[in-house]
């Protein structure tokens, strides 16, 4: 199946001279599509919690485990917002090795992921993935997207992936109305897989973190638990809940080659959960 892409039609503005998120997360777990802003903020950051590295690589493997459980399950349609610049194996990688018919739309508002899209849009023969450059806050945009619509089927179940990306949109955007829209228009038995970072182990050293993030331009808002649990408000979690992320299934995942790191290192909650399937009558 033939792969495209969307944009919103504006200029291309890389933004180099002030960080962005998907950069930073680049950056962090040893990319090289970064600019010197998006390292400045990473390394003061990095100052504030010298542990900043491992929560981008924790959510990185959550990611992998969390897609293939739910391919797993079925699920064989995917919608990733805040993808990231691609690093193999990508959402589609995982899905399509156990069902080669997997679909994909990959959504972020970083011209850099824009630049790069083509790597995530190597689609096994019998699926396909799309891309569409939207912001996470822009849910009109995603979900009235002509790629999303001619990609994915609406009516049948869909696994919404937000990993690492609503801390990064503040109170005042209503991150749960967020959450609530996107998942009020995908049908009953479809899925969402998130995680979030947290200051409920190191409070004040993600808090400098958070202001260091802030000062450049970037929003940054660590929650505690029973905050992010909201997000799975109405929704079936599957077992084991909502858990720091080394301890959502690990054996979903590639054995490691050294210790997992402690839950204050990660800082990090992941869970998945189900939309209610009504009961039959």
């Amino acid at each position: 199946m033939a792969e495209q892409h969307e944009t919103n039609g504006a200029g291309v503005d890389l933004g180099t001279d002030r960080p962005h998120p998907a950069r930073v997360y680049d950056y962090l777990l040893g990319g090289k599509d970064n600019f010197a802003a998006d390292r400045e903020a990473a390394q003061r950051g990095l100052q504030a919690n010298p542990d900043s590295r491992i929560p981008p690589r924790e959510n990185r493997l959550f990611l992998r485990r969390a897609v293939r459980f739910l391919a797993e399950q079925g699920i064989d349609q995917f919608l990733d917002i805040g993808t990231g610049i691609p690093s193999a194996p990508n959402v589609h990688h995982v899905a399509q090795e156990i069902n080669p018919r997997s679909r994909v739309v990959y959504v972020d508002n970083d011209p850099i992921v824009l630049a790069h899209a083509r790597a995530l849009l190597t689609s096994h023969p019998d699926g396909r993935t799309d891309y569409i450059d939207a912001d996470l806050r822009d849910v009109d945009t995603i979900l009235g997207s002509a790629t999303l619509r001619d990609t994915l089927d609406l009516d049948r179940p869909v696994g919404l992936l937000l990993i690492a990306i609503l801390h990064f949109i503040g109170d005042e955007h209503d991150p749960g109305a967020i959450v609530e829209r996107l998942l009020a228009a995908l049908p009953p038995g479809s899925y969402l897989a998130l995680s979030h970072l947290t200051g409920d182990f190191r409070p004040e050293a993600w808090e400098q973190v958070a202001q260091i993030y802030r000062r450049q331009g970037v929003t940054m808002q660590v929650r505690p638990r029973p905050v992010i649990e909201r997000f799975f408000t109405g929704l079936e979690l599957v077992d084991p809940g909502l858990r720091i992320l080394p301890a959502w299934r690990p054996d979903l995942g590639d054995p490691r080659d050294q210790p997992a790191p402690a839950d204050d290192q990660v800082s990090v909650y992941g869970g998945v959960a189900r939309k209610p399937v009504p009961a039959a009558d």
